[in-house]
This record gives C-alpha cells, structure tokens and sequence, in this order.
C-alpha cells in the first residue's frame, strides 16, 4: 500500500488550522476513511518554559466564622464556584501563537489509485487548505524519506 502525504503550513493562523482540522474530522467521518485519512497538527516552536506551564499555587483563604444562618451558606457558594471558575478561566487563556502545520497521510491500497487521488487534488484546492501554500509529498519525491520518519512518530502505524 503506498501512501503520500500533504503538508501545510499555516503561519501563525490557529484559527484556519482548527477550520481544516476540522473539515478533515467531517471528511473522516461522512466518508469513512479512518485509517486512509490521518492527520496531525504540528506546533515546532510552542514548547513552553516549565514555569509557565506550572499553575502558582493560589493562597489559601482564611476558614470562614461559624455563625448561624443562610448568609454563611450564601458566601460558600460563592466561594466554592469562584474557585470552579478560576481553573476554567485558565484553561481558556489562548496559547501563545506560533507556527502551526498541518501533516496529513493519505493511505488508500493500491486498487484505490483514483480515490486517492481524487483526495490528493480536493484536499489542496479546498478553501481552508488552499491558504496554506500546501505541498504533496508522492513516495517517490526525495523527502519523502524524512517526512515518513516524522510521520512515524506522529501516527500509530
């Protein structure tokens, strides 16, 4: 079974890799081409410091009084859902922005030759990918050999 390859190359636009990942997750879906159609989003210079990537630890608030009644019952709600909100209001801040790829594997058998390559030229014309100056990587292209090592790192083969 031979298979090829498309990288793109989306700059810094986050936004338009998210759109073609996933248009490729409809197209895996609608026409059943789990194993013939993979894909993996590559970000080369998102490595972020260990500082960064570790949450400081909050401070601990004082234990509130006891006293009687529904007031105490009203301000530890509001404490525990401030609390629950926080670490969300973390998870949502954007990731700083780099360059971000898009490598996707095209492994159709060999008496599929016209389906893949009806792949091969819907993919790079469609809108998402067409900004992405995307380029095909046949098996007999000379990087092809580097792609395929990246790319075995990257898919369960």
């Amino acid at each position: 079974m031979a298979h090829s390859y498309i990288r793109l190359d989306f700059g810094t636009d986050e936004e338009k890799a998210q759109q073609a990942r996933h248009k490729l997750d409809g197209w895996r879906q609608a026409f059943r081409l789990d194993k013939k159609l993979q894909y993996k989003l590559d970000r080369p210079e998102s490595a972020v410091s260990p500082a960064a990537s570790t949450p400081e630890p909050e401070p601990k608030a004082a234990p509130p009084e006891k006293s009687k009644g529904k007031a105490s019952e009203k301000t530890k709600g509001k404490t525990a859902s401030s609390k629950a909100s926080a670490p969300a209001a973390e998870k949502k801040a954007p990731a700083p922005n780099g360059k971000v790829s898009l490598l996707v594997r095209l492994y159709f058998s060999s008496h599929e030759k016209l389906s893949e390559q009806r792949w091969l030229d819907r993919i790079p014309s469609d809108e998402p990918f067409k900004s992405a100056s995307p380029k095909v990587v046949h098996h007999n292209d000379p990087e092809f050999e580097s792609t395929d090592q990246f790319s075995k790192t990257s898919f369960a083969i």
